[in-house]
């Protein structure tokens, strides 16, 4: 019987955002609220979006820092692109996409985020967010002001590390796309999408070889460049070859090295 990795999906209770506004600091009750919300002791993401090697009173200061979490609903936007930029956000479950607009009204996807991942660092340079974060599924999402954070990176160095790691992987993540969208044929640009993808789970503790795609293909295609008919129709070549094995959204990768190769 296979396992097939749904990831992550809950059930969300928590109060959600409107899809026209993003999110708003929290209130005084919000934070007197925290007894109720899960510590960051206790996620399982902590190794992935946390500092590491913070004393305890360092660690219970970071937390204190963080709004209790919040649900976006499926569809619903985090932020959109002119927002006013006062946080960053760490995924702590579901997954979002990152998209602009183009001049003639065309939505271009730019990257999908997994539990762990960080959102909001597109608004530091300049005040205000350059894109919109869409959740792909039923999402919860950890809320950091940047202020704040900015004020403990003075005073703790493991902090300022962590956030400089976190900007510096939005530099690569971005150039790497820009080689992707450049030099790589559409074969390459899926391959290297289900290995990227794979990679990020197996870090997240769930299966490199058996996924379920929370994107569409068309979504797919537009971070990748290319039509929805490419995307499918190179799926279906890789499967022909036996590299993998698409059931819908279902993906089993059954041949890793051979991906690579492609």
């Amino acid at each position: 019987m296979s396992d097939v990795v749904d990831y992550p999906a809950v059930t969300l209770p928590v109060t959600t955002l409107r899809t026209s506004q993003p999110a708003a600091p929290a209130t005084g009750a919000e934070r007197l609220s925290r007894k109720d919300a899960v510590r960051c002791t206790n996620c399982s993401m902590r190794s992935i979006c946390m500092p590491q090697g913070l004393t305890a009173a360092e660690l219970e200061r970071m937390e204190a820092l963080i709004c209790p979490s919040r649900t976006i609903k499926q569809g619903e936007s985090l932020y959109r692109a002119n927002d006013s930029f006062q946080s960053i956000y760490a995924v702590r479950a579901g997954s979002f996409k990152t998209q602009v607009m183009h001049r003639d009204g065309r939505e271009q996807v730019t990257g999908f985020h997994l539990a762990g991942d960080s959102l909001g660092l597109d608004g530091i340079c300049s005040g205000y967010h350059r894109c919109d974060a869409v959740a792909l599924e039923d999402s919860k999402v950890c809320m950091i002001p940047f202020h704040l954070l900015e004020a403990m990176c003075r005073d703790v160095k493991a902090v300022q590390q962590h956030v400089h790691r976190m900007m510096g992987s939005e530099i690569v993540r971005e150039s790497t796309q820009m080689m992707l969208l450049g030099t790589m044929t559409a074969e390459q640009r899926v391959a290297a999408f289900l290995l990227n993808l794979s990679e990020r789970l197996k870090l997240r503790g769930y299966s490199p070889a058996e996924f379920h795609l929370r994107m569409t293909r068309e979504e797919i295609g537009s971070y990748l460049g290319m039509k929805l008919e490419t995307v499918s129709r190179m799926l279906s070549k890789f499967q022909r070859d036996g590299l993998v094995d698409t059931r819908g959204k279902n993906i089993r990768i059954l041949d890793l090295e051979g991906l690579a190769r492609v």
